[in-house]
């Protein structure tokens, strides 16, 4: 499995998918946990997601509303992931995203399909996140669908 670290231009794969200019992102400290310790912290639905590589139904996360000023991070070790400003109406039922924190993601090729997809993995904890495609808005042209269930909403304070 090849990880590669993602993020507003990335480095090699950000460089394949026309993302712009590439730059060093800062390093992010690894944590892990056994399944039993993922089991307590997340609810089913979330470690489906994040430890098992499920996928959440469409339309069903309260965060395709969710358009106040902060930070989208993983529901397991809230990493920021994606700041409200790169958040977008992709019509596809999944929060989506045209850019991630610089860093703070990781992808890795996805083969469970027919046609070779790339997921992305929070950089901390190695939770997946979701899918990255190559149709989205500018300046990117990327869409990071992302699962509901696996991010936390946390506004900016007032």
């Amino acid at each position: 499995m090849k990880l590669t670290i993602m993020g507003a231009g990335t480095m090699v794969f950000g460089k394949m998918l026309g993302a712009g200019k590439a730059f060093a992102a800062d390093a992010i400290e690894k944590i892990s946990a056994s399944a039993t310790e993922w089991k307590k912290k997340l609810t089913p639905e979330q470690y489906d997601v994040l430890r098992e590589e499920g996928a959440e139904r469409p339309f069903t996360s309260p965060l395709l509303k969710e358009h106040r000023e902060g930070n989208f991070v993983c529901a397991a070790c809230e990493l920021p992931l994606f700041p409200t400003k790169f958040k977008y109406d992709s019509g596809t039922g999944w929060p989506s995203f045209f850019d991630v924190v610089p860093g703070h993601v990781e992808t890795k090729s996805d083969h469970k399909l027919l046609s070779e997809r790339t997921e992305y993995h929070c950089a901390r904890c190695g939770g997946h996140q979701g899918r990255v495609f190559k149709d989205g808005p500018q300046p990117t042209g990327l869409r990071y669908c992302n699962n509901g269930v696996a991010l936390k909403f946390v506004p900016d304070k007032a």
